[in-house]
């Protein structure tokens, strides 16, 4: 039990731990990809974007799939003393939103995760959160939605990985955006998924984003 409560923390946190993290979208072979200017929904190019949407992670054995170009995906390559792995953040440059990916052993259900999370958020001042129930990712996700005071909503999906993981994915936006931001918040956690097992033909699409680790 005090496994899983180090792990809810750890989730917890993630939220406002994000200024170190690097923007790292490189190719199948661990090379850089160069960062173009994409015209956004505001208007204006950002050089921090990258064209490429498809992100594959082969030593953590999931895939993501940004549902506009407006999601910047940063890479941490963080790791915690409990196992605990932060491999990427996605924020949505037009509107704030934020998704937190963690990856955890499965030392537990996505169901007992994701009560302990919902334990360890109401404990927190200005924190209220619903009760977790399942949801439409996969057979045994479960999620649930917060917020803190007025100003910030939250969602919070956990849903298995490969085998002896699994995904939990933080999401955070602004109260007062609007729903088509929701929206692609809810995109972007569905396009969060295990790879299916290893071996060839477990990543056919390009272009594909390959995240190097050491």
């Amino acid at each position: 039990m005090g496994a899983m409560r180090k792990l809810g923390w750890g989730l917890l946190v993630l939220g406002t731990a994000c200024g170190g993290s690097r923007a790292a979208v490189k190719d199948s072979r661990g090379e850089a990809v160069k960062h173009e200017q994409v015209q956004g929904v505001g208007g204006s190019g950002d050089a921090g974007r990258s064209t490429t949407r498809r992100y594959v992670d082969e030593d953590l054995g999931f895939e993501i799939i940004r549902p506009t170009a407006d999601w910047q995906l940063d890479e941490t390559n963080e790791r915690t003393p409990e196992g605990l792995s932060i491999p990427v953040i996605l924020r949505h440059n037009t509107s704030g939103a934020q998704v937190v990916l963690q990856v955890a052993p499965a030392v537990a259900s996505p169901t007992q995760f994701a009560e302990r999370l919902t334990e360890g958020l109401r404990q927190q001042p200005g924190f209220t959160t619903t009760d977790p129930v399942p949801i439409p990712l996969s057979e045994n996700a479960v999620g649930f939605d917060f917020t803190v005071g007025d100003a910030v909503l939250g969602r919070v999906a956990v849903r298995e990985g490969r085998p002896g993981r699994v995904l939990m994915m933080l999401a955070t936006w602004p109260a007062q955006s609007a729903a088509d931001v929701t929206r692609s918040v809810d995109a972007l956690i569905e396009g969060v998924r295990p790879l299916p097992g290893p071996g060839p033909g477990a990543v056919q699409a390009a272009p594909v984003s390959q995240a190097s680790r050491r």
